[in-house]
């Protein structure tokens, strides 16, 4: 089995679904231009759906295509399969192999080796983690699976917790703080005052927000502060 082959048979056939969807947009659209009804928007568009469709001619896929947003909101109602991220997962006898010479252009991949994978969730946690030790993993493949997709689809993750609960909360990465905490309820984004921040790691280690305090380590963000991967948060807010 020749994973080169596989990657290409897959993006052949979505490269080949993307064309026929240009295509049949382009038929419609040109007859505009031939009959001098097309405004400078339409042409715009014309001339993308042209140089996105030889790139599909060449065997280039969307996302390899370096589009600028404003290309891709054009592009957005033909829901065309290659511009979407895409990740190939391989699996491999030895985790660490070099798969790069695989992957397609503007994909991106992780390799893992299910056999230990499968052996890994079947062990007590202490015994799983000297197990991944033997095969010099630092994390196993899942966790490294949903670490990939995240950062594929520009997510990160921030954390809120109580006494009772300790919750991880989903967000964009380049999220301001307000728009955070109105990801939890609105009216903490409506009364927004200002972020009590600490790292998850530092919170952890070290037993939570009053030690992060007197550490030092627990800061105050204000409304224009850009959220991080792993922040511990506290929101401050009056409605």
């Amino acid at each position: 089995m020749n994973p080169s082959d596989d990657t290409e048979i897959i993006e052949y056939e979505l490269i080949l679904a993307d064309k026929a969807t240009v295509e049949k947009r382009l038929e419609s659209a040109v007859p505009k231009v031939r009959a001098g009804q097309a405004d400078a928007a339409t042409k715009f568009y014309i001339a993308l759906l042209e140089r996105v469709g030889a790139a599909f001619n060449q065997g280039t896929a969307a996302r390899a295509l370096n589009l600028t947003e404003e290309e891709k909101l054009q592009l957005r109602d033909l829901n065309l399969l290659t511009i979407k991220p895409v990740m190939y997962v391989f699996n491999v006898d030895d985790a660490a192999a070099d798969i790069s010479q695989y992957i397609p252009p503007g994909a991106t991949a992780i390799a893992i080796n299910a056999k230990v994978e499968a052996e890994l969730t079947e062990l007590p946690e202490d015994e799983a983690r000297q197990y991944m030790q033997e095969f010099g993993l630092e994390e196993n493949g899942l966790d490294r699976l949903i670490r990939a997709g995240y950062s594929l689809l520009g997510l990160i993750t921030f954390f809120t917790s109580g006494p009772t609960e300790t919750r991880a909360w989903t967000i964009k990465q380049g999220t301001l703080a307000p728009q955070a905490a109105g990801v939890i309820h609105t009216d903490f984004e409506r009364g927004f005052i200002r972020a009590e921040i600490g790292n998850w790691k530092d919170f952890i280690e070290l037993g939570g927000e009053a030690t992060l305090k007197a550490k030092g380590l627990w800061r105050i963000e204000g409304k224009e502060y850009i959220m991080q991967d792993g922040d511990v948060c506290f929101f401050r807010f009056s409605v």
